[in-house]
């Protein structure tokens, strides 16, 4: 980050950046109150300590003290500390417990607007930095606004006071003892500058880490396999350093602020001892006053000390907010709508007219003036490795923007839908299967939480996935890991399928969903799945020919346009780049056989 990025994030934290903020604050003001007064009971109690050493010292200086007035002091001071004691710890739990249900509300919601955001963001932003976010920064902005607050106010009252109090007894003196602040707040000022660059580096560099980690891990069986663990611990074990010094480049700022905090209130307190001890010897303030006066000048010790910490958390605070409010300011490129109309009645019928797209940042079409119809049946896509088909999936799930007047549902342009509403159309098999560290129940039946065991049985019956499951020594209890690791990759497709069909959803699109099972059970899988299908638009993408030889309509896509579309016979007379793939497959499949 430039000088002046980080001037630019500081101004945002101080206006734009607290906006995140201001919810949470307005909705506990009253559990702040009650903390802050509880705080300020707390000031007000020291405060009043001194004086009580004071009347006890002045008795014992004009020979007036007696084991009453010693105790009655004594007695007070000790409910003073009571009060303290009670005052803090209430303190502390309500505006302590504040920050960690502001981090708590600030994780919620940037979960819930990560969900909101598109491919596009997440090609731009890696998985370290989200959890770096959710972790660190948060944890940052949570010591800002708990501990962080609590030390400013505290540092503020209890300057002021004493200060008065100071005031009171002797203003030249009490002069004197601040003289050397000013230079402890210019200091500030220019150290902190420096410490809010410097924690920004940190914080990417954790980022960095924590991902660099997380893909070493879900990729451990490739990296073994390739003999790449040395590799990836020197790798990581640099990263490592790079942390270290950003950390020590912070350690520094840190190690600077609290010690010339300390060498300020030292200098203040040699000063005092110096004039205040000479006023005291020329009977100008009692030796009561004196010590009260120290007692004072101790009290302002923790906030000139507290000045370092406070900006130390703060410039953290500011600098993790402004992170997160970078993420909060990103936006969906797939612009919604909100719509109280109904989906039309043939919701399972699209239609594509001379639609083109091009992925953000290519100059080249993805898709090229493509138009067909799709209907209820079977639709197979075929094509080189490519030509658009997962291009083509992708649009038709609404991952992306589009133009207004390409694509349509029934007779509605998509873009006057909410995107929702048409996604909730489709049920989607991707070309990666991705299964989570649940169980197979939980896996099936994720678009589906309330779906009865027997409908995902029967779904899973539908797949062909449902025998070895049962084979698996907890059936449909048995847990499958991490990305599904304790299955195959035929077995992940299988069981993203049964999650498809579970759904029952008009529209039904299977991106290569089957190509880790051989031909031969994937057109059993077909077939079989035709009862879920019946009334339904089901479009496969397929690399293999065969199976779809019984579709109803199959399209042949190149260079992101549909080059021939039509019956299988009919493509096979047709279409020699159809032809030729036919033959050189069914050919391999008889050699094989």
């Amino acid at each position: 980050m430039t000088d002046n990025s980080a001037i630019k994030s500081r101004r945002i934290f101080s206006a734009e950046n607290l906006s995140l903020l201001t919810p949470v604050f307005r909705r506990h003001r009253f559990r702040l109150i009650l903390g802050f007064t509880a705080l300020l009971g707390v000031d007000f109690f020291q405060l009043l300590t001194p004086r009580f050493i004071k009347r006890a010292v002045d008795a014992l200086e004009d020979g007036t003290a007696s084991g009453a007035i010693l105790l009655q002091c004594a007695g007070y001071i000790m409910l003073l500390a009571v009060g303290i004691a009670c005052c803090r710890f209430l303190w502390r739990y309500l505006i302590i417990g504040f920050s960690r249900m502001l981090e708590r509300d600030l994780r919620d919601r940037l979960v819930a607007h990560l969900l909101t955001l598109d491919r596009r963001f997440f090609q731009r932003h890696t998985t370290g930095e989200l959890m770096a976010l959710s972790s660190n920064d948060l944890a940052a902005v949570q010591l800002a606004t708990g501990m962080g607050m609590i030390a400013a106010v505290d540092a503020l009252v209890m300057t002021l006071a004493a200060l008065a109090f100071m005031a009171y007894i002797n203003p030249t003196l009490t002069i004197i003892a601040v003289a050397p602040m000013p230079i402890l707040a210019i200091t500030t000022r220019m150290l902190s500058a420096h410490l809010h660059k410097r924690f920004n580096k940190v914080q990417e560099q954790f980022a960095s880490m924590t991902e660099f980690a997380r893909s070493t891990i879900s990729s451990i069986h490739l990296l073994k396999a390739y003999t790449q663990e040395q590799f990836q611990t020197e790798q990581y074990g640099q990263m490592g350093k790079v942390y270290i010094r950003h950390n020590l480049k912070v350690a520094v700022i840190q190690g600077l602020l609290f010690p010339f905090s300390s060498l300020i209130g030292n200098c203040s307190l040699l000063l005092v001892l110096f004039f205040g001890g000479r006023l005291t010897v020329q009977g100008t303030i009692t030796i009561g006053d004196f010590v009260a006066f120290i007692s004072y000048l101790f009290m302002l010790t923790w906030p000139m000390m507290a000045i370092g910490w406070v900006a130390n958390l703060f410039q953290r605070g500011a600098t993790s907010l402004a992170r997160i409010k970078r993420i909060f300011d990103e936006e969906p490129e797939l612009r919604d709508v909100v719509s109280s109309e109904p989906l039309p009645a043939q919701s399972g019928e699209m239609r594509l007219e001379r639609l083109s797209f091009t992925y953000p940042g290519q100059a080249t079409p993805a898709l090229a003036d493509v138009t067909v119809a799709f209907t209820k049946g079977l639709v197979g896509v075929v094509g080189k490795t490519g030509s658009g088909k997962t291009t083509l999936c992708h649009v038709l799930t609404r991952l992306y923007q589009i133009d207004a007047g390409v694509f349509f549902l029934g007779e509605r342009d998509v873009n006057t839908l909410p995107v929702a509403a048409v996604r909730n159309t489709i049920a989607y098999v991707p070309q990666e299967a991705t299964i989570f560290s649940e169980t197979i129940q939980a896996n099936i039946a994720l678009g589906k939480i309330d779906a009865s065991m027997e409908e995902i049985e029967k779904a899973a019956k539908a797949a062909s996935i449902h025998d070895e499951i049962m084979s698996f020594a907890d059936g449909y209890q048995s847990r499958v890991g991490e990305k599904g690791v304790k299955l195959s990759g035929g077995q992940r497709q299988r069981i993203a399928l049964a999650r498809a069909l579970l759904l029952d959803r008009p529209i039904v699109i299977i991106d290569d969903g089957l190509s880790a099972v051989d031909t031969e059970t994937e057109h059993a899988i077909l077939q079989q799945i035709a009862a879920y299908l019946q009334g339904k638009t089901c479009i496969v993408i397929s690399h293999r020919v065969a199976p779809l030889a019984e579709a109803d309509k199959i399209l042949v896509m190149d260079k992101g346009k549909i080059v021939a579309q039509g019956e299988h016979q009919e493509l096979l007379e047709s279409n020699t780049f159809y032809a030729t793939i036919y033959s050189h497959q069914t050919d391999s499949l008889v050699r094989e056989g």
